[in-house]
């Protein structure tokens, strides 16, 4: 009995753990994107979305492939979260990159899961799986340091200290930024959330390779301006929140725009 609850134990603090080793934009951050995405959807896109995640919304579904990290079972879905890229490219140059890309990565990942979801005879298991996927690697390239530099591990390497504790780069735009605001994901999404049609339809007309250049961009400029052992605060936060709120703002229109295209 004592080593079954003990197994269990582990097993929960792996669950609690392992979410903030690798996440992009954090717990808080995917739910942001996913709750703008969801105010976004056509009635049909919304009707097929609920008949496969049932009582899961698109906010709570988006944090699950984080969490399934603590399963070794799905160990394989590791590397869906990112592309890295060795250095800053020219868009036609990501083109050209991403034309040629056989590795298994957000960029590859993304353009297989729409394809699948399009298909009408799969499983239930495997649409749920692949639904809850995509919803979580769309929002993640929206996240700068999940296309950053593969020299680094997309900044989890560059060591600075917020507000005096040491973290890593790719933590700071993960989670750091997100929660110094101090809002719940409702909050967050409905203080961001203010959009034109015609700058929706803007940001969903762009292919996925714009989404991982525009975010590339971001992550070349946060190179530049954060430098190794960096001691960063309130600045910092006034420097960037622009952009991080931009970014998750781009994360759920372009999320809302893929749903309604597959579903809608």
């Amino acid at each position: 009995m004592k080593i079954n609850f003990l197994k269990k134990l582990v097993l929960g603090v792996a669950i609690l753990y392992a979410p903030l080793q690798s996440m992009a934009w954090g717990t808080e951050g995917h739910r942001v994107c996913g709750q703008i995405a969801d105010s976004y959807l056509t009635p049909k896109a919304r009707k097929a979305i609920q008949e496969i995640l049932g009582n899961e919304s698109i906010a709570i579904a988006s944090n699950w492939a984080d969490f399934i990290k603590s399963d070794p079972a799905f160990s394989y879905l590791s590397s869906w979260h990112y592309v890295d890229f060795d250095k800053a490219y020219t868009y036609p140059e990501m083109q050209e990159f991403l034309a040629h890309d056989t590795n298994t990565d957000a960029y590859t990942k993304l353009n297989f899961l729409i394809g699948e979801l399009k298909k009408k005879d799969l499983t239930k298991e495997n649409r749920l799986l692949y639904l809850r996927m995509l919803i979580h690697i769309v929002e993640d390239v929206h996240q700068p340091m999940h296309t950053a530099h593969t020299i680094d591990k997309g900044g989890n390497d560059v060591k600075v200290t917020w507000f005096n504790d040491p973290t890593n780069l790719h933590s700071v735009w993960d989670s750091k930024l997100i929660d110094f605001q101090q809002l719940s994901y409702t909050e967050y999404a409905t203080a961001i959330n203010h959009t034109t049609a015609e700058q929706r339809a803007e940001w969903q007309k762009a292919p996925i390779s714009q989404w991982l250049f525009e975010s590339s961009q971001l992550a070349e400029k946060i190179y530049t301006d954060t430098k190794p052992d960096a001691r960063l605060s309130y600045n910092y936060n006034f420097q960037f929140i622009d952009t991080v709120n931009q970014q998750l703002l781009k994360g759920g229109v372009r999320l809302a725009g893929v749903l309604n295209q597959l579903f809608g």
